[in-house]
């Protein structure tokens, strides 16, 4: 019998996952967004970029219609804000207590999955990237590894969904410690993720400013002194994959992070969860760090500014 895995959050990485897993596993997609569920119900999800394809998976709207449904993990891939919110509905619907796993950007999420359920709890991050289109389309913009370990659980509890993936297609580890991917992830998007949106978009802007160069490699210090004294350490350093960009072993796509498309949306972006964290977690532990301050800041104003933008527009 396949696998039944639901995915809570459909959208870019949501809908990536969705894709990857649909052929070695029966996939179900909770999404808020009508449009796009009704689309991927009538013509299937669209997946645009290297490998494009059309998938065919079941998707609601309405966690009650998961009513009494068994699966074997529920992948969580909504905005960190809402997790709260999306397990409170799920809980009393799904039958068994299925393994809840994350692999959200931001601080907090898994916390909240371990603090409101007994359920097994899998921690993982991804360096896949993707953007929504429009509604039942995405587009796959970078290809990369995914992590997945246990948070409560065992290592074997997490190997079951990351063969799965592999089988898929996307490269995945299972680690011991997943925080240690966590941590590198984490520390990447803190930096390149605000930077991308205050360069509207524009990823060349990263890397073809020699000021931008030294102002990611001071952000990127100050987030390692704040995870360091949090006790993290790093599976791999979170620049990485900035060097293999600048130095050309690997392409660099038009692909600017999720907080660019946000502020282009008009949407609320994770800064909070993201270099917020970093920005509270310095004060608290009396550690300097002024450009990641300045950086938040400058992009609250901009998510404020984007957001009045679209909505006049309306």
């Amino acid at each position: 019998m396949s696998a039944k895995i639901l995915l809570v959050g459909c959208g870019a990485i949501g809908g990536l996952f969705a894709a990857t897993l649909s052929s070695v596993a029966k996939v179900t997609a909770l999404d808020a967004n009508a449009e796009h569920v009704e689309a991927i119900r009538a013509r299937g999800l669209q997946v645009d970029g290297k490998n494009p394809r059309v998938v065919q998976i079941e998707a609601t709207c309405d966690p009650t219609a998961l009513r009494g449904t068994r699966f074997d993990a529920v992948i969580f891939l909504i905005k960190s804000k809402m997790t709260a919110a999306a397990l409170s509905q799920l809980q009393p619907v799904l039958a068994g207590n299925p393994p809840l796993v994350t692999l959200q950007n931001g601080i907090g999420n898994a916390e909240v999955l371990l603090s409101a359920s007994e359920a097994v709890v899998i921690r993982g991050v991804t360096m896949n990237a993707a953007r929504y289109v429009d509604a039942g389309r995405v587009e796959s913009l970078i290809e990369g590894k995914t992590w997945l370990g246990p948070a409560r659980g065992g290592v074997e509890d997490a190997r079951p969904l990351a063969d799965l993936l592999s089988k898929g297609g996307m490269q995945t580890e299972v680690i011991g410690d997943p925080m240690s991917a966590v941590w590198s992830k984490f520390v990447f998007n803190c930096v390149m993720n605000p930077l991308g949106a205050l360069m509207m978009g524009d990823n060349a802007s990263r890397y073809d400013s020699s000021d931008l160069h030294m102002l990611i490699y001071d952000m990127a210090a100050e987030c390692e002194a704040v995870v360091r004294a949090l006790g993290g350490t790093f599976a791999f350093a979170p620049m990485d994959h900035v060097e293999k960009i600048r130095t050309g072993r690997i392409a660099r796509s038009r692909h600017a992070g999720s907080m660019a498309l946000d502020i282009e949306r008009g949407v609320p972006t994770e800064i909070d969860e993201l270099t917020g964290f970093i920005v509270r977690e310095g004060e608290r532990l009396k550690i300097p760090v002024p450009n990641c301050k300045v950086v938040y800041r400058l992009v609250k104003g901009l998510e404020l500014a984007s957001t009045r933008r679209v909505a006049k527009t309306r």
